[in-house]
C-alpha cells in the first residue's frame, strides 16, 4: 500500500506538473482548509490530458468549441486526481493556488488564502471510481498529518460558493469518502 508523505510542500507520490498559476499565501494565512473539487476537459470527458494542459496555460483553444471559453483563464488545484487514482501536483502545499475563486468559509472569505484544492476528474452526473476514493482518502490522510488544522475543515467548492458552484456534486459520497478516511488516519 502507497503511503504518502509531504515534504516541503510536495507529496512524495504525486506526478509533479508544476503549474505558473498560484502566488504566495498572505503572511497571515495557515493551511486549514481541505477543497474538493471535480473537473474534466472537454465537460464530461476523461483522460484526456486537457486539464493538466489548462491548469499549466497551454490549452489549445481549437481543439474544442468549450476550450475557447476558458483558454483565457488562469487557474490551478494543488492536486488533481484521475478516474485510475493517479495523482498530480501542480502548486506547492505552501503556495496559494487558483482553484476556488469567491469563496466563504466559517465566515472568512477568499479561500485560497487559507486553502489547499483538489480536483476530482468528473463530472456532476458520473459518480467517482473506487481507484479516486481510495487515493483522495490517502491523499486528505496525508494533508492532515502535515497540517494538524486542516482535519476537521474537509468542505466541497459548492459549499465554499454555493449557488456559483455545485462541484464535487451531489454523486460525490461524503459518508463512503469519511470511512475510508478514518481507516487511512
Amino acid at each position: 500500500m502507497q503511503h504518502y508523505t509531504i515534504c516541503n510542500g510536495w507529496l512524495n507520490a504525486a506526478v509533479q506538473c508544476p503549474s505558473p498559476n498560484f502566488n504566495s499565501r498572505p503572511a497571515d494565512a495557515t493551511v486549514r482548509l481541505i477543497v474538493v473539487h471535480n473537473i474534466s476537459l472537454p465537460p464530461g470527458e476523461f483522460a484526456t490530458g486537457q486539464v493538466q494542459r489548462f491548469f499549466c496555460n497551454q490549452l489549445d483553444s481549437h481543439a474544442h468549441p468549450y476550450f475557447k471559453t476558458i483558454a483565457h483563464l488562469h487557474v490551478s488545484a494543488h492536486l488533481f486526481v484521475e478516474r485510475t487514482g493517479v495523482v498530480t501536483q501542480f502548486v506547492s502545499f505552501d503556495q496559494r493556488a487558483w482553484h476556488a475563486g469567491a469563496s466563504r468559509y466559517l465566515g472568512v472569505s477568499e479561500c485560497n488564502d487559507y486553502s489547499i484544492g483538489i480536483e476530482l476528474e468528473g463530472a456532476d452526473n458520473v459518480p467517482y471510481s473506487d481507484a479516486q476514493y481510495d487515493a483522495l482518502a490517502k491523499v486528505v490522510a496525508a494533508i492532515q498529518a502535515h497540517y494538524p488544522q486542516c482535519d476537521r475543515h474537509l468542505t466541497g467548492h459548492s459549499d465554499i460558493a454555493p449557488g456559483r458552484k455545485t462541484d464535487p456534486s451531489p454523486s460525490f459520497d461524503w459518508q463512503r469518502f469519511r470511512v475510508l478516511l478514518s481507516q487511512k488516519s
